[in-house]
């Protein structure tokens, strides 16, 4: 008898002790910070695709883009980069294969500013330094991904 009730015991402290693990870290902190974030990176592709390379509304991109691929095609492939960037936000917000998103987006920021670091430091709105925002933001992309999504966010 005693030996079932040391067992209720332990067994009882160790479910509370999941219960407040999953209460501090589980879905609802990782789901509200989450969303949050889902829906900043979601602005920032909105606003570099839509904004500065669609609209035209900061025409150093375009300049970039002329610089690295030519004045010729620059006007086209900045708008072709702009909405494959408005598709990016499209994507990111129906929450599909979001694992292969978040990878595909690391990957996507790392190359661009590989390049425009080497490239075209001069027209960089911070020079060399953007790829210091460049590295932030990946590492927010990939939190945001493999530790705060909440179908991910284990209870153990």
């Amino acid at each position: 008898m005693k030996k079932e009730t040391i067992y209720s015991v332990s067994q009882k402290l160790s479910l509370l002790c999941q219960k407040d693990q999953a209460a501090r870290t589980g879905p609802s902190f990782a789901t509200g910070s989450y969303k949050i974030l889902k829906y900043g990176i979601i602005a920032v592709w909105i606003a570099n695709g839509l904004f500065c390379k669609i609209l035209d509304w900061v025409p150093r991109h375009q300049q970039i883009v002329a610089r690295i691929l030519g004045d010729e095609v620059a006007p086209i492939f900045t708008k072709v980069i702009g909405f494959s960037e408005v598709m990016m936000a499209i994507w990111i917000l129906t929450g599909m294969k979001s694992r292969w998103n978040a990878v595909a987006q690391i990957l996507i920021v790392g190359l661009m500013n590989v390049l425009e670091f080497i490239l075209v430091p001069d027209l960089l709105l911070w020079g060399r330094a953007n790829s210091i925002f460049a590295s932030l933001f990946m590492i927010l992309v990939g939190y945001h991904e493999f530790v705060l999504n909440p179908n991910r966010v284990s209870s153990n």
